[in-house]
């Protein structure tokens, strides 16, 4: 007997044993660093509210005050930066091309919440015109409604003229004619 060879599956259910879209797949190991890119933009953003404070250009201002009084008046052996201070210019560069980057991501950053807020506040803004124009569709039906309606003046308006009517009706001795009265009087005079 030849031995039992293990059917292995092919066509569409091959693929399927090989790419599962309903289960995850295993995590890969990365050489690189992973960080979360809301937390660095949160950073960002203290910081360039940092720079862009009073407080940030007196705190720049006495540590390059103190730097250039101590690389000026220390004694040689205890300077680490002589007269054209050129550590000094590395370092105010090295700030200003972090600084620049971290201001520019956090003025991306707001730019997307402005815009995000933009939008809804024009989705706000087409709900409260539809809210209005529905509500004057249905202030327009109800007046066109009540201009059908009876309404107090006009039913006391027209039981006055009754009454006027009814006044013109009376007869000499004060007892009022009705309707049926006259018409019955007409039949009698008319005979």
């Amino acid at each position: 007997m030849a031995p039992e060879r293990e059917k292995s599956p092919s066509g569409a259910t091959a693929a399927t044993r090989r790419l599962r879209l309903d289960q995850p797949q295993p995590r890969r190991t990365r050489l690189l660093p992973e960080w979360d890119p809301e937390a660095f933009g949160r950073l960002s953003e203290r910081i360039a509210r940092f720079l862009g404070t009073g407080r940030f250009i007196v705190w720049m201002t006495v540590v390059i005050i103190l730097w250039v009084v101590w690389n000026v008046a220390a004694p040689l052996h205890l300077r680490f930066d002589q007269y054209p201070f050129i550590f000094l210019t590395l370092m105010l560069s090295l700030q200003a091309s972090y600084a620049a980057p971290l201001i520019l991501l956090a003025q991306n950053r707001q730019a997307d919440r402005d815009r995000v807020n933009l939008e809804q506040d024009r989705k706000q803004n087409e709900r409260s015109i539809a809210d209005t124009e529905y509500l004057t569709r249905e202030i327009a039906a109800l007046r066109t409604g009540l201009g059908e309606v009876a309404t107090r003046d006009w039913i006391r308006s027209e039981l006055q003229d009754f009454v006027k009517e009814l006044d013109g009706l009376r007869r000499p001795d004060g007892h009022g004619v009705f309707p049926a009265e006259r018409a019955g009087r007409r039949d009698v005079d008319d005979r």
